[in-house]
């Protein structure tokens, strides 16, 4: 990384520095906020260590500046000082983080290597907006959420390899639209991608659906038939719900897997096929491996590399350029003013994408006009209060806040390094706002 130090005690400065050259980065120095401003504009910097009190201009208006001219620039603020007001200014004016002087040099590292990581994320996610053709894909790709730019790296790492791929996700997170994504990216793109539907595959015709047959194998196959596995040789095959399959299928997928062969129903000799194989299921496989309803050596076979999709309540950042995406889709002139837009970002999206698809649809066909209203959304969504509670805008918004950290600590059993990083904060932010907001864990 390219990063600026910018602080007036040169015995600071020459340690922070001598210290992060060590670990491999390219430096430059500044002893004021002014040198700072001239060598941002003149060097690339991807990161700004910023003293906070400075002689001349302090670093909450060399920060303002930075970030008017660079507003995607890292910045991450140093105080003697310590006041909680100064950290809360600093996070308002765009900085990622902040610690106290004398600067613990490992906590720096740390703090260094997740702003590192959050970029190499936002560059992965735009060389896979760049690199594909999003008309091949069956739902516009949208990405402005930092847990779908971290889907979205995933994906292009993942891609180029051979190596089976377990996509988790709730129903309706676009689950298909990720395995088309991987296919497009990945060397067989130009070869077939096939889409099996494991939840709509009637028990008996598994086999037949997954290896094919031959002419006479059973009543009524009066010729033969290809399986998905020799419909996508060389390439992609989607196994969607495969939580679905039945125990006796599993034993005969896991071999076909391990010797990359099937055996059509009724045939005798083996078919070699070169198939990726791409899984999704919105099952715990784990936990129906414990129970006995999953093999567990197919569940360690699929789980190669597991991509987790989150649900659309995690991602509502993106919701108002799916709406304008679907509404295109449609072919409807509608507009939904900023009352409708509001609400519909409030609503906790249960079925995720595809119902918020569903939603759109029902509502500009009944819609008396293109202008869509407050009144115009389903009576589930129009009356939805969710949790915010009553109040003035800064209780509302403290809520909201309040909400979200608690939802990412559940998802992550209260671990606070993890749920801060889910929320793109460092843990000592973390730990803060629950300090504020009074969050314990219960029980």
């Amino acid at each position: 990384m390219n990063i600026l130090i910018v602080d007036d005690e040169s015995l600071q400065r020459g340690l922070l520095a001598g210290f992060l050259a060590k670990q491999g980065h390219a430096v430059v120095e500044a002893a004021s906020g002014e040198d700072a401003l001239q060598r941002f504009m003149a060097e690339p910097v991807d990161l700004v260590l910023l003293d906070h009190r400075m002689p001349g201009m302090a670093g909450d208006e060399v920060l303002a500046r930075m970030k008017e001219r660079n507003p995607l620039v890292r910045v991450i603020m140093i105080t003697a000082y310590g006041a909680v007001d100064t950290a809360v200014r600093a996070m308002q004016l765009g900085a990622d983080d902040f610690l106290e002087k004398p600067v613990d040099l490992q906590l720096l590292l740390a703090r260094i290597g997740a702003i590192e990581e959050r970029l190499y994320i936002a560059g992965d996610a735009a060389r896979v907006e760049a690199a594909i053709d999003t008309a091949a894909l069956p739902v516009k790709l949208i990405a402005a959420s930092p847990a779908m730019r971290h889907v979205l790296s995933l994906v292009l790492r993942a891609a180029p390899s051979p190596w089976t791929v377990l996509l988790q996700g709730e129903t309706g997170t676009g689950k298909e639209l990720i395995a088309r994504l991987l296919h497009l990216l990945s060397p067989r793109k130009e070869q077939p991608f096939v889409a099996l539907n494991c939840a709509a595959v009637p028990e008996g015709l598994f086999e037949s659906e997954l290896f094919g047959h031959e002419k006479g194998a059973f009543t009524g196959a009066i010729n033969r038939r290809r399986g998905v596995f020799e419909q996508a040789h060389r390439g992609t095959l989607l196994l969607d719900e495969v939580g679905e399959l039945p125990l006796a299928v599993q034993a005969k997928l896991l071999r076909s897997l391990q010797e990359q062969t099937i055996r059509r129903v009724g045939g005798e000799q083996p078919v070699p096929v070169d198939v990726r194989i791409v899984a999704a299921t919105n099952r715990d496989l784990r936990q129906m491996a414990a129970d006995g309803n999953f093999r567990e050596d197919l569940y360690f076979r699929l789980n190669v590399i597991a991509i987790e999709i989150p649900p659309l309540r995690r991602r509502k950042e993106e919701i108002p350029e799916l709406v304008r995406f679907f509404l295109a889709k449609f072919g409807s002139p509608a507009v939904l003013d900023d009352q409708a837009m509001q609400q519909l970002a409030k609503y906790h999206f249960p079925g995720n994408v595809r119902e918020l698809e569903h939603i759109l649809q029902r509502t500009v066909t009944l819609a008396r006009s293109p202008q869509i209203g407050l009144r115009d959304l389903p009576p589930e969504i129009r009356e939805y209060r969710g949790p915010v509670a009553e109040g003035d805008l800064v209780h509302r918004l403290a809520e909201v806040e309040r909400q979200l950290l608690i939802e990412a600590l559940e998802r992550h059993q209260w671990v606070q390094t993890r749920a801060a990083a889910d929320l793109g904060i460092s843990e000592r932010v973390l730990r803060y706002k629950m300090e504020r907001l009074g969050i314990t864990k219960k029980g």
